[in-house]
C-alpha cells in the first residue's frame, strides 16, 4: 500500500532549499613578493657633459733675437733710426728690425774733440758687456756694478748696459790721425736718458735704448759693418 503524504490546511508545500552561494570579492590578486628590493624609476635629469677645456699652445716670441752670420748695421743721422739687416746687402727684403737712436747734439764730425758723430763704413771692433744687467753703468769699458737712474734726476752721459765699439773702415775720413773712430771711443750703447732717444742728445756716440741694445746686440757678431749716413 502506497503512502501518501499529505499537506496541512491552505500551505503550499515547501520547496527545497538552495544552497546559498556567497558572492566572491572582486579584486587583483596581488603579485607574489619578491626577494629584490624594490627599484623605483625616476627620470634622471639628463647631464650635458661639458667639453674638456681647449689647451692652447703657448706661442713661441717672434722676436726672439738670433744671432746671424752675417749682418749689416745702417743707421740714419736724419731719421734718427738703426735698421738691422741680414747678410751684407741693406735692401729691404732684408731688414730684420729697426730701432729709434740718439746720435750727437753737436752734429756730424770725425774730428778728436768735437765729440760729434762721425759718418760712414765701421764695423763693430769689440763687443763689451755680455750678460750684464739692463741698465749697468760702464766707466772706461768696466762694469761698475752700479746699476743707472733711467731718466732720473742724474743725466750724467752714463754707457750702460752694453757696448759696441766702433771702428772707422775708410782712411781720411773715420780712420787715421785726428779723426779715428776707434781712438775717439765712439760706441753704440744703451743710455740712462733714454727720454732723449729720437733726438740728437749724444757726445759723439750712437744711443740706443736699454732693452734695444741687448737685443742689437745679441744679433750680432764682431765684425759687423756699420755705415753711419745724413
Amino acid at each position: 500500500m502506497a503512502l501518501v503524504h499529505c499537506t496541512l490546511g491552505n500551505q503550499e508545500p515547501q520547496k527545497p532549499t538552495e544552497k546559498q552561494v556567497r558572492p566572491q570579492s572582486t579584486f587583483l590578486a596581488a603579485a607574489p613578493e619578491s626577494t629584490q628590493p624594490e627599484t623605483i624609476h625616476q627620470s634622471a635629469p639628463i647631464q650635458i657633459a661639458e667639453p674638456p677645456p681647449v689647451m692652447m699652445p703657448i706661442p713661441e716670441p717672434t722676436d726672439f733675437p738670433v744671432l746671424l752670420d752675417q749682418a749689416k748695421i745702417v743707421i740714419d743721422i736724419s731719421e734718427q733710426q738703426l735698421d738691422l739687416y741680414k747678410g751684407k746687402q741693406a735692401i729691404k727684403d732684408n731688414l730684420i728690425k729697426s730701432y729709434p737712436v740718439s746720435s750727437s747734439k753737436y752734429g756730424i764730425g770725425s774730428q778728436a774733440g768735437s765729440n760729434k758723430t762721425p759718418l760712414g763704413r765701421h764695423r763693430i771692433q769689440n763687443k763689451i758687456g755680455e750678460g750684464a744687467p739692463e741698465g749697468m753703468i760702464f766707466k772706461a769699458r768696466q762694469n761698475t756694478g752700479i746699476i743707472a737712474d733711467i731718466n732720473g734726476k742724474d743725466r750724467s752721459d752714463f754707457v750702460t748696459t752694453r757696448i759696441m765699439w766702433l771702428k772707422g773702415l775708410e782712411p781720411g775720413k773715420n780712420r787715421g790721425r785726428r779723426i779715428d773712430s776707434y781712438k775717439r771711443y765712439i760706441y753704440i750703447h744703451g743710455t740712462a736718458e733714454e727720454d732723449k732717444i729720437g733726438q740728437p742728445a749724444s757726445h759723439g756716440c750712437i744711443r740706443m735704448y736699454n732693452s734695444d741694445v741687448i737685443d742689437l746686440f745679441d744679433r750680432v757678431r764682431e765684425g759687423t759693418e756699420v755705415d753711419i749716413r745724413k
